[in-house]
């Protein structure tokens, strides 16, 4: 492991990301996955799918992976900075932005942006699926039950929370 970066190295390098997020901080686990487990080595694969999960778990915004993965690299102050990081410089964006696209509400290549985030949006969102898949599922069961519970989700209205806790009985028994 690498020497762990400042608080203010951490709030940079959430900011930075932060103005990227399109569609959500989901849409940047690649980039985050990549900085801060094959570039940087400030942790292991495992400690990343396991923080990305608990952020996940936890009620509350999706934007907590950047705050337990702060904190895992600089402690509390770590976890403000990286939630200050992330949060502040994307809201100030999208406040004055707001105002902008109220102001042109009307006009036509508003709905030709939209229509061009949009598939972008659902890239990156599938780039954090493939990242998280192929840092946590080991072996061909594993790889079964994500494949089985994505195609549940997709084409069937089961509630994930189901799905949750039958992988969580699948790998307390063992089998995953």
């Amino acid at each position: 492991m690498n020497a762990a970066p400042t608080s203010a190295e951490i709030a940079f390098y959430f900011a930075t990301l932060s103005l990227m997020a399109i569609g959500g901080v989901n849409s940047l686990i690649p980039e985050m996955h990549r900085q801060f487990v094959e570039v940087h080595a400030w942790m292991s694969e495992r400690e990343f799918v396991e923080l990305v999960a608990l952020s996940q778990a936890a009620p509350g915004p999706n934007m907590l992976v950047a705050t337990l993965l702060g904190g895992k690299l600089g402690g509390l102050a770590g976890a403000l900075m990286a939630t200050a990081g992330m949060c502040l410089p994307s809201s100030l964006l999208a406040y004055g932005f707001a105002r902008f696209w109220q102001r042109f509400r009307h006009a036509r290549w508003q709905s030709i942006v939209r229509d061009g985030l949009a598939p972008v949006t659902v890239g990156l969102i599938l780039a954090s699926g493939y990242v998280l898949t192929h840092a946590a599922d080991h072996g061909w069961v594993a790889y079964g039950v994500t494949v089985a519970t994505t195609a549940l989700v997709v084409a069937t209205r089961v509630h994930p929370l189901w799905l949750l806790g039958v992988a969580g009985l699948l790998g307390l028994a063992g089998i995953v």
